[in-house]
């Protein structure tokens, strides 16, 4: 029996090529100038003009009208239940692998769905945060696991996300360091977001434990999810570009976790972010983390240059 994310057709889907995604849109207008995608971008990902506006301007206009659609629907209920009800912020979930660019992108929709008339206020939340603490991946032997969905305190994640849906006025989320590696003891405080955009590798997972039991899954609080994908060759290579980049800039910082790898030849570089990719990511996006790409609503495919050349929209 074949899996469903290798060889399936995408038959619940419409798929659009980039040509046809941007003829979407009319706007011709600079929506993000040149400061503000060089704000946007990472140390290994630019953001051109032609990107926005051809993939991620059609983007924005679909989930404003995913989330106008979903303020109605909660202002009729109110009248047909007769209740005056708290509207429970509109939630998207962004997943694909390390490297493939999912900050990226997090951090272009969060700007342009600030720019929307309604000029609704958006948190951007990152499941790094809710990552056990190194000191607690070391004592169960999961540092070489890190990323995998056994070293999330998924309970913790649902109970945050809980809260959201629940109205809750102030949601308070952990706060994580690259840097360090490791989780900060600082929170993030969320207080009465009309959207917020949750992104991480492990959004879109399930969890395989206590099948026997009700489960509430990440992306069950979703009202519209991402995948970002491309071929794994892309991928790697990027995941190599950006250990290069970071070996000259953030390696450095005599606080950085990966210090000890600042002196790395090129070669040596290479090499070593080539064994962390075939050992441990590698393995986590063909187990976990790919086989989630169908739950998404949204497949963003990318090709060379993290240049977005096919998009997938889930049929309603």
């Amino acid at each position: 029996m074949t899996t469903l994310h290798k060889s399936a057709p995408l038959s619940s889907y419409t798929q659009f090529t980039r040509t046809e995604w941007a003829k979407l849109t009319d706007t011709t207008n600079e929506i993000l100038n040149a400061s503000e995608r060089e704000r946007l971008g990472s140390i290994d990902e630019t953001i051109s003009a032609e990107e926005v506006t051809d993939i991620y301007l059609p983007l924005s206009q679909l989930l404003y009208m995913n989330m106008a659609h979903s303020l109605s629907l909660h202002q009729k209920l109110n009248t047909f239940l007769q209740k005056e009800t708290k509207k429970a912020p509109f939630i998207i979930g962004i997943a694909g692998s390390v490297s493939v660019g999912k900050s990226t992108t997090a951090r272009l929709i969060k700007a342009l769905i600030e720019k929307w008339p309604t000029k609704p206020k958006v948190e951007l939340v990152t499941t790094d945060g809710f990552l056990y603490p190194n000191e607690t991946l070391e004592a169960r032997g999961l540092m070489k696991r890190k990323g995998f969905p056994e070293s999330y305190d998924i309970e913790r994640l649902i109970a945050f996300l809980g809260e959201l849906k629940s109205g809750q006025s102030i949601v308070e989320a952990p706060l994580y360091s690259h840097l360090s590696y490791n989780i900060l003891d600082k929170i993030q405080k969320i207080e009465n977001p009309d959207v917020v955009i949750v992104e991480g590798i492990n959004v879109l997972q399930v969890n395989k434990k206590n099948r026997s039991t009700p489960q509430l899954f990440v992306s069950d609080f979703f009202d519209f999810s991402i995948y970002v994908d491309a071929e794994e060759v892309n991928i790697q290579s990027w995941y190599i570009e950006r250990f290069k980049l970071l070996r000259n800039t953030a390696f450095q910082h005599p606080n950085s976790f990966f210090h000890r790898y600042r002196h790395l030849s090129d070669e040596e570089a290479v090499t070593f972010a080539k064994q962390i990719w075939e050992t441990i990511n590698a393995v986590n996006l063909e187990k976990n983390i790919r086989p989630t790409k169908h739950r998404a609503d949204l497949i963003l495919k990318k090709g060379v240059g993290h240049r977005v050349e096919e998009i997938c929209l889930k049929k309603m």
